[in-house]
């Protein structure tokens, strides 16, 4: 399961008949608790957890699950939906004619490369313009390094290996620049990172917002299935 990490410190899992529950802290900017398996029993798990962890973990799981888990659970409130998306076969073949929104990928391929740490900075401010809530920014815990396409020494795609576990390489801090979107760059820095993070792993992962149409349209491109996954987290308790 991602959400273990590869076990780091800190990581805990429980079981309870086909359920499962991983409390994993400081990942993607929070505690996360992972759960999987039938709704009455994961329930159980995700109470005994949140009692030993405490209220900071925010539940994670199947849209389907997370649902259930909520409505057996008073004291959790849904939080959100979006898509986690996955694959373990090389991405397709990229075609400029068949690309929708695509412009000179062969020449934005030829430009995506790793970035090193004294590009930080650039990444930085390309974020804050192109991606401001992006979870993964250099320098934070768990973010390993980042790929870019420069257009006339600007840099204009970013994407990084974030949060990886031994099984599955993970993409976050996916980004480009307003003037730039349209034209591939994003498309490439997406295959460097997946084919790198594929070959290292055995299957790459991202997750992205239901209402993104385009990113949703480029992870497809890339051979990425998408799945249903949910939030909820702990209310907030008022005097």
């Amino acid at each position: 399961m991602w959400a273990a990490q590869g076990g780091k410190p800190g990581v805990r899992a429980w079981a309870l008949g086909d359920a499962i529950a991983v409390a994993c802290p400081d990942l993607m900017r929070g505690d996360r608790l992972t759960i999987h398996g039938d709704a009455g029993s994961a329930a159980v798990l995700v109470r005994h957890a949140l009692a030993e962890c405490g209220p900071t973990y925010r539940l994670a799981g199947d849209e389907p699950l997370v649902r259930a888990v909520v409505e057996r659970v008073p004291e959790l409130e849904f939080a959100a939906a979006f898509y986690w998306m996955d694959t373990d076969r090389p991405a397709p073949v990229a075609d400029a004619a068949k690309g929708a929104g695509t412009h000179a990928l062969p020449e934005a391929e030829a430009h995506a490369y790793w970035l090193a740490e004294s590009d930080a900075p650039e990444i930085s401010a390309l974020l804050e313009v192109a991606s401001p809530s992006a979870y993964a920014v250099p320098g934070l815990p768990g973010v390993r390094r980042w790929a870019g396409v420069r257009r006339d020494g600007e840099l204009v795609a970013v994407a990084a290996d974030a949060w990886s576990a031994p099984t599955v390489g993970f993409i976050a801090g996916v980004a480009t620049a307003p003037a730039h979107r349209g034209k591939g760059y994003g498309e490439a820095v997406c295959r460097l990172v997946t084919d790198s993070l594929l070959a290292a792993h055995g299957r790459v992962a991202l997750m992205v917002d239901a209402d993104n149409p385009p990113a949703l349209r480029l992870y497809k491109r890339l051979g990425m299935v998408r799945r249903g996954i949910a939030a909820a987290r702990v209310r907030e308790q008022h005097d």
